[in-house]
């Protein structure tokens, strides 16, 4: 929840219904208070309608009440001179919802599209490793499922290392340099193993990959809400992910393609899937270099001389997303983080539950979704066929991703919208675990694919956790924290399923169905948690008077979500 206004003085003046010439006006220091523009209507955070939010009259006025509105507060939340976007500050600026979701098309259309084809690439260099063990990948390196499950422990292992240094990196040169630099890297990292020869060179690579692909997603993250505010970012993020499903989508067929270039130069086909995915990713990297503006004021450069927003739409863009969330202004694109303020970010105990999240809440879904693809050829299905066999359990995920996310917005509930992957996957794994030698493989892979199906709630938790950090440089570091909890999460599920435990694993399922409960109480702490904070931040806020609570204002060094005027989102 962004910080809450003590007062409102300027809210005279301009009427709603003035024409849009007036709303767009702006004031000179020796206007009057009276003359101030008006307001729009505060948007409420629970939707009216139960499928969509409430449609604005599109000539209205769409500028929302925050702390500019206060001549008190203003001062204290003003941007400073060295923001990159401080030019474009205008707490008088007033435009209308037809402006604004113009502006916001526009942003979804040149920014959006093109973090999502990163993301698409990214994950097309990560998980084609598992097409790759359709066509006798381990054998042919002389590989076991150990090795293998080593591999991946060790991918995750390097990219959980790499989270905080790429985040720091990243908030140094800006996420617009870094980005690009780190998928170029990892691209000649993924196309080299088409030269791989055994076990040490494949896990190798796989730590060269954790290591250059680590930080990527809390970077994009972090650029992603330089130009959105934060009731707009969760969506946006589901559609971010959704370009996770698409890739391995896209990757199966691909990979049913390439595969069946297995004897052409004595190759096998899985080396040409690397050589060539790993190509794809690095010309979408050289042209990231192209594609990612510095921030929404430095769209020019010297191959786009006109831009891509023009001054209105930059006014446009700075102001909303500072009302939504002033802090947002605390650091520059290209500041970096003290070894303080870190500290200081990892001390905070208050978003040590959604950490605590982040290791297990995907720990009861991810091995049966790891070892999909390798099951169903223990079964006695051919590559082909195994590859589009995986297909609708991409699908699935890809669909409930969006049905969960959206559910998220629509009932405002984290815990409930996330807790619910609990409930999907405990019925699965427990008939998984009655399974046995008989069971008909039809059957295995319907219950397999539900699993691997699962409602992909991380979109959701990422969204949770940049709102309850508050502050850029919060916002930054607690992003690679949470996200090197899930890597960690997914060390643990990479070694639930042993290779002494096959084909039924049966020892692993039950650690799995013991996970899943432990996840459910632990969801419930969580709610627990963050309610009994808000009420007791409530009762003391309520308790001091305006003047009292404008003092503290003032005067507090409470930073972020430590400020009593701080509600956490649950």
């Amino acid at each position: 929840m962004s910080t809450v206004l003590s007062k409102t003085f300027y809210t005279k003046g301009v009427s709603e219904g003035s024409d849009s010439d007036s709303v767009k006006g702006k004031l000179s220091p020796s206007d009057s208070v009276l003359e101030v523009p008006t307001l729009g209507a505060p948007v409420a955070e629970k939707s009216s309608s139960f499928w969509r939010k409430p449609k604005h009259e599109l000539d209205s006025v769409a500028t929302q009440p925050s702390v500019f509105d206060d001549p008190v507060t203003l001062e204290i939340y003003r941007p400073p001179a060295i923001w990159e976007n401080s030019h474009r500050f205008d707490s008088l600026a007033r435009w209308t919802w037809r402006e604004e979701y113009r502006v916001v098309r526009k942003i979804d259309l040149l920014i959006m599209v093109w973090a999502c084809i990163m993301f698409f690439s990214l994950d097309l260099d990560r998980s084609n490793i598992s097409q790759a063990n359709t066509d006798n990948f381990l054998n042919d390196l002389g590989l076991t499922t150990n090795d293998f499950n080593l591999g991946n422990t060790l991918f995750k292992l390097c990219f959980l290392i790499a989270e905080l240094p790429s985040q720091l990196i990243s908030k140094r040169v800006g996420p617009d340099v870094w980005i690009p630099s780190q998928m170029i890297l990892w691209s000649f990292v993924s196309l080299a193993q088409f030269w791989l020869n055994g076990r040490a060179s494949f896990l190798a690579t796989r730590c060269l990959l954790g290591f250059m692909q680590g930080g990527f997603i809390p970077d994009v993250i972090l650029y992603l809400s330089y130009f959105y505010t934060k009731s707009e970012l969760p969506l946006r993020l589901a559609w971010f992910w959704v370009s996770n499903y698409l890739a391995e989508i896209v990757g199966a067929f691909i990979a049913t393609g390439l595969l069946r270039l297995r004897g052409v130069g004595g190759k096998a086909g899985w080396r040409y899937l690397f050589l060539i995915e790993g190509g794809l990713t690095l010309i979408i990297g050289i042209a990231s270099f192209f594609m990612m503006p510095p921030s929404p004021t430095q769209t020019k450069a010297w191959f786009r001389p006109k831009g891509w927003f023009t001054e209105r739409e930059e006014i446009i863009m700075v102001n909303r997303v500072l009302r939504d969330d002033p802090t947002k202004s605390s650091m520059h694109n290209r500041e970096g983080l003290t070894v303080r303020k870190i500290w200081h970010i990892l001390k905070d105990w208050r978003m040590w539950p959604i950490y605590a999240l982040g290791i297990i809440f995907m720990v009861p879904v991810t091995p049966p979704q790891t070892y999909l693809t390798l099951s169903l050829r223990n079964l006695g299905y051919t590559t082909t066929q195994a590859n589009l066999l995986s297909i609708p359990s991409k699908v699935l995920g890809m669909i409930l991703l969006l049905v969960f996310c959206y559910l998220s917005e629509i009932i405002n509930s984290r815990v409930i919208s996330t807790v619910l992957l609990q409930f999907w996957a405990l019925p699965l794994l427990i008939a998984l675990y009655t399974f046995n030698e008989q069971t008909s493989q039809w059957v295995y892979f319907a219950v397999v694919t539900l699993i691997a199906g699962f409602p992909y709630v991380h979109p959701v938790q990422v969204a949770w956790a940049s709102t309850n950090s508050s502050g850029v440089g919060t916002r930054t570091v607690s992003a690679s924290i949470y996200n090197m909890f899930v890597q960690a999460g997914g060390i643990i599920s990479a070694n639930i399923y042993r290779d002494d435990d096959k084909p039924l694993y049966k020892r692993g399922n039950r650690v799995l169905i013991a996970i899943t409960v432990l996840n459910m109480f632990l969801y419930l702490f969580t709610y627990l948690f963050y309610t009994g904070i808000n009420k007791r931040r409530d009762k003391i806020w309520n308790s001091w008077t305006a003047k009292e609570q404008q003092e503290y204002l003032d005067t507090t060094k409470d930073e972020g979500n430590a400020k009593v005027n701080f509600r956490f989102v649950y």
